[in-house]
């Protein structure tokens, strides 16, 4: 009998998330199946969940009317680079901010979380004030230095930090007692350690660098430089009416490849930050 409550309870428990998920995934379904359908077909109502006669007619304009290729590798290789010196900031300076003990620790580390409380909209004009100055306008170093000195790169730091606090201090005694500095330990006990930890920094460092808007549309003016949520504007008719097709193909491919990378390593992810804690 309580076999026969527990199979029932489940199945209710199954079919109330997926009623839950319908408005989650509908979008995404909708906007996928849009991008196969005649514009005439995208607004009918009531809306098709299925296109009657799929086309790809829209996913091949995409490449002709933009260098999208171009931006596809560009937004890829800048979300790459920026999650990669972000692991290295953060697993730096957390491990600093944890273990190694100096006159106003507390004080500097409140300071650094201070640049979470500031919005980006804040200081994108003396930022490009800077870069202008440096000859960097239009190009993609403001896109890769702005997300790893800036606030991506705090918040991940402060997840490092509560990950190695709660690592056991006699692993460090150990490794002194075996001849290892202060960089050795770090390199070869703590950051091993660490694995879950950075794979939930390195999903929402890329994430957050992959939909990157606002500093894209301000440093970059060039079509052959435009990272994906900027080249998604453009795909516009003579009139500056939007191409409704032509847009959903292109927000289907930039979408697809971060939802495959999210379900993936979801699991990943939610114990990376179940195991920074919140201690310290």
């Amino acid at each position: 009998m309580s076999r026969d409550l527990s199979r029932r309870a489940r199945l209710v428990l199954y079919g109330v998330l997926l009623v839950l998920a319908v408005p989650f995934v509908f979008p995404t379904w909708w906007m996928i199946t849009s991008s196969l359908r005649p514009v005439a077909d995208i607004f009918a109502f009531p809306p098709q969940l299925l296109p009657v006669n799929p086309r790809l007619d829209a996913y091949q304009r995409v490449f002709e009317l933009q260098p999208f290729g171009r931006q596809y590798l560009n937004s890829l290789y800048i979300a790459l680079v920026v999650t990669a010196g972000t692991l290295a900031v953060s697993a730096l300076s957390g491990y600093a901010f944890a273990r190694i003990r100096f006159r106003g620790q507390n004080l500097l580390f409140l300071v650094v979380l201070a640049g979470l409380l500031i919005p980006s909209e804040v200081t994108i004009v003396p930022l490009f004030q800077m870069f202008f100055t440096l000859g960097l306008v239009d190009t993609h170093w403001p896109l890769i230095l702005v997300p790893i000195l800036g606030a991506p790169s705090v918040l991940a730091t402060f997840i490092m930090r509560q990950f190695f606090i709660s690592l056991p201090g006699e692993l460090e005694e150990a490794a002194r007692v075996d001849g290892l500095g202060r960089f050795a330990t770090f390199w070869k006990i703590a950051l091993p350690l660490s694995r879950p930890a950075l794979g939930a920094v390195a999903i929402f460092t890329f994430l957050h660098s992959w939909n990157l808007y606002l500093e894209p549309i301000v440093f970059l003016s060039s079509p052959g430089k435009f990272t994906l949520p900027q080249a998604l504007t453009q795909f516009v008719d003579a009139y500056g009416g939007p191409m409704w097709d032509v847009q959903l193909a292109a927000a289907s491919m930039t979408a697809l490849p971060v939802l495959v990378v999210f379900v993936i390593a979801q699991k990943q992810f939610v114990e990376g930050l179940a195991h920074t804690g919140l201690k310290g």
